[in-house]
């Protein structure tokens, strides 16, 4: 009996240890709350609105060639007619190529602008990881549960590192990013 309960006070001795040689982080709150994050926002939400207003021109032309077709279509000849039609196709063909071009080109830049923030907060946890001792970090989003307790949080490390204020939260940034989000859709 001695020996079950040397074993067993072994293994939580040895469990315990463990878990402090593990890390937890979020991620994803941590590249949202870097200043780097709200300003590729900035240009990804410019951009898309170039794009945006590029795109709804192209609409409204398409749209008045349209309209003028319909109109006069019964009283042009038929070469003149087959030609309207076909620059209408030609337009429409241009329209479609646009938007999935345009829709690639942004998620490009996107990606883009958010690689060296992800790989910017990605090395700085591995450094605070190391510097710490740890042997394991993991991303909080992604597990079901774990014990606080038992693990080292690296946010407070990281955001330091990485000079994010103290006031800096998830709801600054989502009041930033409505902002920015009115700012075009005015």
């Amino acid at each position: 009996m001695k020996k079950i309960l040397l074993f067993a006070a072994m293994a939580l001795f040895t469990i315990s240890a463990a878990a402090q040689n593990i890390g937890r982080v979020s991620v994803e709150e941590l590249i949202t709350l870097m200043p780097e994050y709200m300003e590729a926002q900035r240009t990804i939400a410019a951009v898309s609105h170039e794009t945006t207003e590029t795109f709804q021109a192209m609409v409204s032309e398409f749209q008045s060639k349209s309209n003028t077709f319909d109109q006069k279509k019964d009283s042009w000849t038929t070469s003149v007619r087959e030609t309207k039609q076909a620059e209408l196709s030609d337009m429409q063909r241009r329209l479609q190529e646009f938007q999935q071009t345009a829709y690639q080109e942004l998620q490009e830049k996107q990606n883009e602008l958010m690689a060296p923030i992800q790989e910017k907060a990605m090395a700085t946890v591995r450094e605070i990881a190391k510097a710490q001792g740890l042997a394991l970090v993991f991303d909080v989003a992604t597990l079901v549960y774990y014990d606080e307790a038992g693990t080292v949080d690296l946010m407070p490390a990281a955001r330091k590192a990485l000079n994010i204020p103290d006031d800096r939260t998830q709801d600054t940034v989502k009041a930033e990013l409505t902002e920015l989000q009115l700012k075009y859709a005015e």
